[in-house]
């Protein structure tokens, strides 16, 4: 059965694939962060208790924490947009190194508050956004998943189970994100991943760089306008 779904998933996904051909060029850049320097810009949401640490270290936005975190970019963005960035899961015997939840949110919004920034982390804080999110190596490495938050629903979208869209560990994964004429779009290393076409798309919010129990490292980050 939950291969059947897999494949039918799947099949929907190309589907929206077909319908979503234009994608734009990009133009002028709207946002860029090398994490050179102390961090600002963002806002972090996780549990400060002793070894949590989210902070610029050595270039790097580092994110070493032992439950969830998401960091938040502090200005919404609107219309067209590319986002891309470099990330890596490190492992390599510290404390809460863990193999798991390259995550990201785009286009967010709270139906209910305008305040976007009044979480704690935990993952189950955010099931009333309105937002898409792609979670890359979640449930210990074993799916990747994007899924179109609203209205209290987490709708998977698709997902992959098999060992090349999983994660691995200490590799430099070139992450990018496009919001184009209502569609989205998840490429990973330069190959396409998700692509879907919104009935309702999203086309304001926050993006958020997001992980559960994980050490990560996040670099070169550009958000342009998609012409």
């Amino acid at each position: 059965m939950r291969s059947a779904l897999i494949l039918w998933m799947a099949l929907c996904g190309a589907a929206h694939a077909d319908d979503c051909t234009a994608w734009g060029r990009p133009g002028a850049v709207l946002f860029q962060d090398d994490f050179s320097k102390p961090l600002a810009g963002w806002v972090a949401e996780y549990a400060r208790t002793p070894g949590n640490v989210v902070e610029n270290r050595d270039g790097r936005l580092v994110m070493d924490v032992d439950g969830g975190a998401t960091v938040w970019l502090d200005r919404p963005l609107y219309g067209n947009v590319l986002i891309s960035f470099t990330r890596r899961v490190l492992v390599d015997g510290g404390k809460n190194d863990r193999l798991s939840d390259l995550n990201v949110f785009w286009m967010a919004r709270d139906p209910r508050r305008a305040d976007l920034f009044t979480r704690s982390g935990k993952f189950e804080d955010y099931d009333d956004l309105s937002l898409y999110y792609v979670g890359i190596g979640g449930n210990r490495n074993t799916t990747t998943r994007l899924r179109r938050y609203g209205g209290g629903h987490r709708e998977l979208v698709a997902e992959y189970t098999d060992g090349a869209h999983l994660l691995e560990p200490d590799h430099d994964y070139r992450i990018e994100i496009a919001v184009y004429e209502g569609c989205t779009r998840v490429r990973v290393d330069g190959n396409t991943w998700f692509t879907y076409r919104d009935p309702h798309p999203l086309t304001s919010g926050w993006f958020g760089l997001r992980t559960t129990w994980s050490r990560q490292a996040v670099d070169d980050l550009k958000i342009q306008r998609l012409d």
